[in-house]
């Protein structure tokens, strides 16, 4: 069983619609497959219907942006409720801040002389990424890569910060919202020292399920391994995901790294528990 927990969508920043991505899950060869927009479950509908057409489990998740002392951190949510009240605010507060934040990037590239306008950026709710692949559209970089390096990233002369939820309040509030979390790739890019273990297990002890171990940003298999002894320790849920966004991320092609089907398993017990504490109605695993 082929199960991949990480994926993105035109929703977001990836480059396929969701029935694209769940379509393209199929021809992979994946049996499960998450769609985790960046802050939004607005391709939820569009993915549930193509994973019935195509015969694939479909769990519905999203990928929210939040910030754990000063350092960003993504936390991958599964079948929560999109509309409690405390996650639904924050997500809103979340997508406000990443609107405002592509004209400033726009008028800072501006500034150093690259020739850029808001219309040359095809997004609703434009980010990083969209911006990055202005950039390459128009030829002055050659990939998504090469922007963040350039101009994108932090320190860089496009780069502008934005607002981000707090790790452990989102963490509790995708629980209220009966779902379970996965930190995402929480060692990736030369981050190992943020998340040390006593942080993961105060984090676990406000309700985090589980850490995304086998990701492309852990290269050195010693992270991985360090990780899933960590994961082991704290029992909390070990995940492997492409962190798949179309032709907008090289390198990360659907089910590069999967999950086991018995870590698969635990994690939905844990949404399940969640789900059944709060009684709200939360979303169902899609069975194709």
């Amino acid at each position: 069983m082929r199960i991949d927990l990480h994926t993105h969508s035109l929703a977001s920043d990836g480059t396929q619609t969701p029935s694209e991505l769940v379509t393209a899950a199929q021809h992979a060869g994946l049996d499960v497959v998450a769609i985790t927009d960046h802050d939004s479950a607005n391709g939820w509908e569009e993915a549930a219907d193509a994973a019935r057409r195509v015969g694939i489990e479909l769990v519905r998740g999203m990928e929210i942006s939040t910030n754990h002392r000063g350092r960003g951190v993504h936390l991958l949510a599964y079948l929560p409720d999109p509309t409690h009240p405390t996650l639904a605010a924050s997500l809103a507060r979340i997508v406000d801040g990443r609107g405002s934040r592509a004209p400033a990037m726009v008028e800072a590239l501006q500034r150093i002389g690259i020739d850029l306008t808001l219309d040359d950026i095809a997004a609703p709710v434009p980010g990083r990424p969209h911006v990055a692949d202005a950039l390459v559209r128009k030829g002055i970089v050659a990939s998504r890569d090469d922007a963040f390096e350039r101009y994108l990233n932090p320190g860089r002369p496009g780069y502008v910060d934005r607002y981000a939820a707090d790790l452990t309040a989102t963490i509790v509030a995708v629980t209220e919202a009966g779902g379970a979390s996965v930190i995402a790739h929480p060692w990736g890019r030369g981050r190992r020292h943020d998340l040390p273990h006593g942080e993961l297990a105060a984090l676990r002890d406000a309700g985090l399920s589980g850490l995304e171990v086998d990701h492309q940003d852990h290269k050195a298999p010693d992270v991985r391994e360090e990780l899933r002894a960590i994961a082991r320790d704290l029992d909390l849920v070990v995940t492997g995901s492409s962190d798949h966004h179309g032709l907008g991320k090289s390198n990360h092609g659907l089910g590069c790294n999967t999950t086991a089907p018995e870590e698969y398993e635990r994690l939905l017990e844990r949404a399940a528990s969640a789900s059944a504490a709060t009684g709200r109605r939360t979303p169902e695993v899609v069975r194709g």
